[in-house]
């Protein structure tokens, strides 16, 4: 990977001293997000194809907005880049992504029209109303958050509600993730569980409250688990999990499966589970900016990871679920050792009773209870403020002995195992 990007950096050197982009195609992705040579690949099927030479200016950021603010100023002139869900949202409301042309692919080839998840297209129309998500993005990856918990501690009566977070008997063993996103939702839920059921609001506008004494409420609860929360990590938390340094840690599916599987290798006995008061759902998508130069190039590069075998071998090093309704990725997923879950939301018929990992595609019953996540816009500030007075009010001398103690062991470890490719399961996303 590191030789890629020295390529990059010449390439892109290259570049600037041209006005020709016909040749080129600029990605600008997550770390980690993408399997091993599948660029090169896209690059010899782009020639079969077409007939034209095609080479791959690959870069990657670990934060939405850091990407975002270069593509906002016009600074850079991505050709597809991959935000998350609220991020696309605020990019189609600001003007900043180009309609998708996928009837300019043969059908023969047009993997977009073949393998699309009822689902995901659902979902997608949900992130704005007036104007279908579903003609400017391709979802890539997605999944839910939830608890991480160690059953030698937590039973699962105990991790079934958000309101293990607050319980006295985890103090100091919470770990919670760093986004704010992520756990204001899932706590406004949980919050609003009786206006929910008297339907007094729905799920989707919960996801939209940004109001004053909604931020308040669950600013309020947040302060009252303080004395839980062993820490707010951006990346820790599952490895901490799997050694036994926390009890419980509010995080990813993705993060989930890693830390169960690894914590298994040691003998620790890991469960991921949606409460029953609901939560969120989350997706990363393939979007065209404004700025870019080579939207043909762009178009392919997009339809090719909706391929199954690409979707196939993306999900499985990078330990994410692919936004790819196909039968085959299914298939691919099958383990007679799992439970049988409901899965026809997402393949369609035949696929109510199918074996697979539910951490990974949750059974209806879990989605019906998740909703998608809002962009605040302007109020986003006011979300950012109160993340910082919850974490805040929680950062006392102790918590930043035990983070500082943390990270240092996490360094070591990493620097022990630096041989081993770990890329599989690793964070991908930050969220603001």
């Amino acid at each position: 990977m590191r030789r890629l990007f020295i390529a990059a950096a010449a390439l892109l050197a290259a570049i600037s001293c041209s006005s020709d982009r016909s040749g080129v195609l600029k990605v600008y992705n997550w770390s980690d997000y993408i399997g091993e040579g599948i660029i090169s690949e896209f690059e010899q099927w782009y020639k079969e194809q077409t007939g034209e030479d095609i080479t791959v200016v690959y870069q990657t950021f670990d934060v939405n907005e850091t990407m975002l603010s270069k593509i906002e100023k016009g600074h850079e002139d991505y050709d597809v880049v991959c935000p998350s869900d609220y991020i696309i949202e605020r990019m189609l409301n600001s003007g900043l992504l180009l309609p998708l042309d996928f009837a300019s692919i043969p059908d023969s080839i047009n993997y977009i029209a073949k393998n699309r998840s009822p689902y995901i297209e659902k979902m997608f129309r949900e992130i704005n109303p007036e104007i279908d998500a579903n003609d400017y993005s391709v979802a890539y990856m997605w999944g839910t958050t939830g608890i991480i918990y160690n059953t030698k501690y937590v039973t699962d009566e105990e991790a079934s509600t958000w309101d293990v977070i607050s319980n006295p008997k985890f103090k100091d063993q919470v770990l919670i993730k760093d986004a704010p996103r992520d756990v204001y939702g899932p706590v406004l839920i949980y919050l609003k569980q009786k206006e929910l059921k008297e339907g007094k609001v729905t799920l989707q506008e919960l996801m939209s409250d940004s109001s004053d004494e909604s931020i308040a409420a669950v600013e309020e609860y947040l302060k009252s688990a303080k004395d839980n929360v062993l820490g707010w990590e951006a990346d820790f938390g599952k490895d901490q999990m799997t050694k036994g340094r926390g009890v419980l840690s509010l995080n990813w599916s993705g993060d989930a499966v890693w830390a169960i599987e690894e914590a298994a290798a040691v003998g620790v006995d890991l469960k991921y589970v949606v409460p029953e008061e609901g939560s969120t759902v989350w997706f990363d998508g393939w979007v065209i900016p404004k700025y870019a130069k080579n939207v043909k190039a762009a178009t392919y590069f997009i339809d090719f990871m909706c391929r199954t075998d690409i979707a196939i071998r993306n999900m499985d090093e990078t330990g994410y679920v692919a936004s790819n309704g196909a039968w085959e990725v299914l298939e691919s997923q099958i383990d007679e050792e799992q439970d049988a879950v409901d899965l026809s939301y997402f393949f369609g018929e035949g696929a109510d009773s199918v074996h697979v990992d539910g951490t990974l595609y949750p059974d209806k019953a879990v989605i019906e209870r998740c909703a998608l996540e809002h962009d605040w816009g302007a109020d986003t500030d006011k979300l950012l403020a109160m993340w910082s007075r919850v974490k805040g009010d929680n950062a006392n001398s102790m918590t930043y002995i035990i983070i500082g103690a943390l990270l240092l062991a996490i360094i070591a470890a990493a620097a022990v195992s630096a041989h081993k490719k770990r890329a599989r399961h690793s964070s991908k996303r930050r969220r603001r």
